[in-house]
């Protein structure tokens, strides 16, 4: 591979680190092109890109976008998982295909400068998708205005009970 070509890889993947919300790092030795193919198709669904890079030209384009706690990881067969949308529903994939595959080795990944290792990576994977969280925030966010109006009803409703009970009363003396 010429020097140009190398640049042209280069800044391909600055670029494509620069738009990913976080990047994980993948051992695939051992895996065939069958099962490669299947594990893309299923990060795709989750707007991730799984590529297989050439770590020196990865370091560089880690190095470039603010990413550099990847680069001492970037050793031997490396891949790419990059993630453009959730970055828990792309864990959750490559976790659970690692535990099928004993071939996938996920190594650990950066999410926002943040280096994770594989035990953070799974923490991740256990979370709730983005979806399911936003949904759950916005019921708390309901459920609090809800709960106001209730207990101020609820002032109203026994100050009118109050009323009536002295009406009753003043009507019974009467």
């Amino acid at each position: 591979m010429n020097r140009a070509d190398k640049q042209v890889q280069i800044d391909e993947l600055t670029a494509k680190f620069g738009d990913a919300q976080a990047a994980f790092l993948a051992d695939y030795r051992g895996l065939d092109v069958e099962k490669i193919t299947a594990l893309r198709s299923q990060l795709r669904e989750k707007e991730t890109e799984f590529k297989v890079v050439k770590n020196t030209l990865a370091r560089i384009a880690a190095k470039a976008t603010g990413n550099e706690v990847l680069v001492k990881h970037l050793q031997g067969p490396s891949a790419l998982a990059l993630v453009y949308g959730d970055p828990a529903a792309a864990a959750k994939v490559l976790v659970e295909f690692a535990k099928k595959e004993d071939a996938l080795e996920v190594l650990g990944g950066v999410l926002s400068g943040n280096y994770l290792d594989i035990a953070t990576l799974e923490r991740l994977a256990m979370l709730p998708s983005k979806e399911v969280m936003q949904a759950t925030l916005l019921g708390t966010m309901n459920a609090v205005p809800g709960g106001l109006v209730n207990v101020l009803s609820a002032v109203t409703r026994s100050a009118v009970q109050v009323l009536n009970a002295i009406k009753e009363q003043k009507e019974q003396q009467a």
